[in-house]
């Protein structure tokens, strides 16, 4: 990586300095084809696509601060909130869309689902700095379109990487901030060539402390990217590797804590003979990622083009961890006898790893007529993954074999579909719509998990998913409105604990009905528009508190829940170097007839009974009833912007029980932005200084909570929050040409 980065420094350099009528003097300037994006014009929403979408151009992606990533970018989207663990924009970070969390949001690169098989996740640390090599992101809310992959069950977020550049360039970005935060990004490309070829290379490196303890990261990505076009065929070949090595920030810390030491992380802790805590060095989460991407559109014809990817992602990684004070048996280990004392328990460090493999294969027709668009498709995707852990050392160790493995276990996911989709203008002002999809898995568990417990299960679900809607367009506002229908199969720890307490036939997938409907009104100076949503969720999977034979907290369930709300979206330039652009939603988002489990101990913390709760109606964890986003920006002269935004999240509960005693409180926080473009020997550069969080505010974003009962009545909770930091600030200078 070290000798990828100075090669590709060297180059940006020699470009940068070398007599720029040298440079270009055999250059032949080739106009860019966007054969780019034809690959992906299936699962996106057009002009007149009846489906509430939003979108995030590349202009847009290159002002956005270095240390951020994807996640925290959409957050200025309507009903999009992020957090990170780390408290800043590095490490894990993630998003939810109207309430919904990563699980259920469909992710796609190009076209290709990168979901995880299993979680059906992004994990958006393990592809860092992705939005340097993005074109686009397309975010349609609710159902949307027909998609590959998971089910979207919430939302849809639709990648599309860099178009090919017609000319060559040379490029660098680099960033410094808050807590030893540093971002570089160097690039070369060749431009489209006369015979066709094209070739792009980028890498990028971002490390920090973090915020809080240990969330430091040390993230590396490549980028490579080779086109050939001639004619009506293209090729291109995408490959994107990610290298992640991030401290462990998951476990939280209780608000209690948070008034003491606001960025404590206990990961990792242990304590020495004297009593004194002191912390494990490579407390670390561990991670390699390369997707292959191999895309070709062929055009029969001006209207008719036929496009086909083929994917593969592999991907391994561990996390480390101490671990204190242990039972040997909970890593199938008899007790060690070392001097001729037993000891049952001892201090170990442990490595937890995944190993997997992801096939995809997408084709799609698309055929556009003089008033009607049909676009058809098929896909077929196969995960196989691998989850073992090796006990790596152990405190006390007189017949331990070196990197113990206590678990193995397999996971196998097949899932294919089938649609078809038309837009059908009728006069000048209607366009019908219908999409119809067909989407099968098979889904297969083997081996025994990390407690002994055998997973063999295997299952297959079948699910038709359709869609229909109607757009009304006039001279300067639109109308839309669509009904569509959703499955979501059940994920890996979903059938896990359930195959664990012999439950697995029990646990059903989901389905969800979208109402949508839409307008918006947009002039040359001022835009608004606005929509209803209306998500009604049958046999949706909530957690209960409900215990497994094994100890496990399982999902269940609930017959009926919803999510029900109003998205309204305002742009407005009130003058020529001023514009405002907000939005806001407000929602309710309910279960009824829920049930919660709540564990029930003696005085020597063992399990007697559960007691279980009812709710005739409660409201959804994590899904706040309000939150809103504003932005004014101020263009004192052509090259400089400024803009101050803000950012209001309601409050949220951590659970389902609508206990105001475990609620994440309402917050907000502001940002102020800095951009100045200007030329360098002739070179475009453009300097940017981010302060985030200006006013200081002290608040927490993400949560969880466990609460149980003793014998004689008392209570007892566990919970953790996850601080977000107070102001910081990153400085961005980038250069290209």
């Amino acid at each position: 990586m070290k000798k990828l980065s100075l090669f590709c420094g060297v180059i940006f350099i020699f470009i940068l300095f070398y007599p720029e009528e040298n440079l270009y003097s055999q250059q032949r300037v080739v106009s860019a084809n966007k054969l780019d994006s034809v690959v992906v014009e299936a699962s996106r929403a057009g002009a007149n696509t009846p489906v509430t979408h939003s979108s995030i151009n590349n202009e847009e992606l290159k002002k956005s601060s270095s240390s951020f990533s994807v996640p925290m970018i959409l957050s200025s989207i309507p009903s999009v909130v992020a957090t990170t663990e780390g408290g800043n924009g590095l490490g894990y970070s993630s998003l939810r869309i109207r309430g919904s969390d990563a699980s259920r949001i469909n992710v796609t690169l190009n076209g290709i689902a990168i979901n995880d098989g299993e979680s059906q996740q992004v994990f958006w640390v393990n592809i860092p700095a992705l939005q340097s090599v993005l074109e686009d992101i397309q975010v349609m809310r609710g159902v949307g379109t027909s998609v590959n992959g998971s089910g979207a069950f919430g939302a849809s977020i639709n990648m599309r990487t860099l178009f090919t550049s017609p000319e060559p360039y040379a490029m660098a970005e680099f960033g410094a901030g808050s807590f030893n935060t540093y971002t570089k990004t160097v690039g070369v490309g060749t431009g489209r060539t006369a015979n066709g070829f094209s070739f792009d290379l980028r890498f990028s490196q971002n490390s920090g402390d973090g915020y809080i303890r240990n969330a430091k990261t040390d993230l590396k990505s490549l980028y490579a990217a080779a086109g050939w076009h001639k004619g009506s065929n293209a090729f291109k070949l995408n490959y994107i590797m990610g290298d992640q090595v991030s401290g462990i920030t998951w476990e939280g810390i209780s608000r209690s804590q948070m008034e003491v030491d606001r960025r404590y992380n206990p990961a990792g802790a242990w304590h020495d003979e004297a009593g004194n805590e002191r912390y494990y060095d490579n407390e670390t989460d561990n991670y390699v990622q390369h997707h292959v991407q191999l895309h070709h559109s062929l055009s029969f014809s001006p209207k008719v083009s036929l496009n086909t990817t083929l994917h593969l992602t592999k991907g391994d990684g561990y996390y480390e961890n101490y671990k204190e004070n242990k039972n040997f048996s909970s890593y199938g280990i008899e007790n060690q006898i070392i001097e001729g004392e037993e000891y049952s328990k001892s201090d170990f460090i442990i490595r937890q790893a995944l190993d997997n493999y992801y096939y995809a294969l997408n084709t799609n027709l698309i055929v556009a007529g003089e008033n009607v668009r049909s676009t058809s498709g098929f896909s077929f995707s196969y995960f196989s993954g691998d989850h073992f852990g090796d006990l790596l050392w152990s405190k006390f160790n007189s017949n331990i074999e070196d990197n113990h493995q206590w678990y193995f276990n397999q996971g196998y996911k097949t899932d294919y579909s089938v649609f078809t989709k038309i837009e059908k203008e009728l006069g000048r002002w209607l366009v019908l719509f219908a999409d119809l999809q067909y989407r099968g898995i098979v889904y297969e568990l083997d081996g025994d998990d990390k407690d002994f417990v055998s997973l063999n299960w295997k299952d297959n679900y079948g699910f038709f998913n359709p869609k229909a809607g109607l757009t009304l367009n006039f001279e300067k506002s639109r109308i839309y409105a669509s009904i569509a229908v959703a499955h979501k199969e059940p994920g890996r720890s979903d059938i896990k604990e359930s195959v664990k307490a012999g439950r697995a036939d029990e646990i059903l997938p989901e389905r969800m009905t979208d109402i949508e409907a839409g307008y918006s009104y947009i002039t040359n100076n001022f835009c608004v528009e606005g929509n209803l949503y209306f998500m009604e969720y049958d046999n949706q999977l909530v957690p209960t508190g409900k215990l497994s034979e094994t100890g496990y907290v399982v999902k269940e369930n609930v017959k009926n829940s919803y999510r029900r709300g109003i998205e309204i979206g305002v742009a407005w330039q009130f003058l020529p170097y001023a514009r405002f652009e907000g939005n806001m939603t407000a929602s309710v988002n309910k279960i009824k007839e829920y049930s919660q489990y709540v564990d029930i101990f003696d005085d020597n913390w063992s399990i007697t009974d559960q007691e279980r709760i009812y709710f005739n109606e409660s409201d959804i964890a994590f899904s706040p009833s309000l939150t809103g986003m504003g932005v004014v920006s101020f263009t004192p002269v052509d090259a400089a912007v400024i803009s101050f935004s803000g950012k209001y999240v309601g409050g949220q509960y951590m659970d389902n029980t609508s206990n105001d005693g475990f609620r994440i409180p309402a917050y907000s926080f502001f940002s102020l932005n800095l951009s100045y473009d200007f030329e360098i020997r002739n070179r475009k550069a453009s300097f940017g200084c981010f302060i985030d969080n200006i006013f200081d505010n002290m608040y927490y974003s993400n949560a969880w909570v466990y609460r149980a009962k003793f014998t004689d009545g008392t209570l007892y909770s566990e919970e953790g929050v996850y601080p977000q930091a107070g102001r910081n600030f990153m400085l961005k200078f980038s250069v290209r040409l």
